[in-house]
């Protein structure tokens, strides 16, 4: 269990660093990793385990909610979120939802069976109703940027379903300002905090 400190890391460093604070803590392990969009989360969560869920899962149908509210938390379910956690910590295997960067709706499940490390990540991994299920929590920080060039390049290469000038539109007008509303409290919630250049 890390202590009450929070602990600035280096990108290079945070892995090894944080594999060996899991590996302090006993039982099934539960981390999670928040961040803006862009900024690692998901390319740290893939350095500490091959069993992760997103809470871009639990993001609700886009076209059932109106275009300032997508990234919203009161709009995902975070209580399936914190549900679906609550059973993997205990060792039962859950249903996780498939949400769908083409279609930007939730498309099926998959079968996720408990590992020794789980990891949650997404721009509300850190968020009250997700917490108490956490035994490691983490905040990934990038300049905008660095953010927004990589998420071009997803656009770039058909990797997700909007183009570039669509993204870019909903980059300065949702995702950066929503998750702004709730960096601080989910930057003073993390026991660490990840820089990433």
């Amino acid at each position: 269990m890390p202590g009450s400190l929070q602990t600035s890391l280096t990108w290079n460093q945070a892995p090894g660093i944080l594999l060996a604070a899991a590996s302090r803590t006993p039982g099934i392990v539960t981390i999670g990793i928040t961040g803006p969009v862009g900024s690692g989360k998901t390319t740290l969560a893939r350095r500490l385990s091959s069993c992760i869920i997103s809470t871009d899962n639990y993001l609700p149908d886009y076209d059932k909610v109106s275009y300032d509210d997508r990234d919203l938390p009161h709009a995902a379910d975070l209580a399936g979120l914190a549900r679906d956690l609550h059973s993997l910590k205990k060792g039962t295997a859950a249903d996780i939802p498939l949400w769908s960067f083409q279609s930007h709706r939730r498309e099926g499940s998959r079968r996720v069976d408990p590992a020794p490390i789980i990891v949650c990540e997404g721009i509300h991994a850190l968020d009250s109703n997700i917490t108490p299920h956490l035994d490691i929590r983490i905040f990934v920080d990038a300049p905008a940027t660095t953010r927004w060039s990589r998420w071009e390049v997803l656009e770039q290469t058909g990797q997700r379903g909007w183009g570039v000038d669509i993204a870019r539109e909903f980059f300065d007008r949702v995702a950066e300002p929503t998750f702004n509303r709730y960096a601080a409290a989910y930057r003073a919630a993390a026991h660490y905090v990840v820089i990433n250049p």
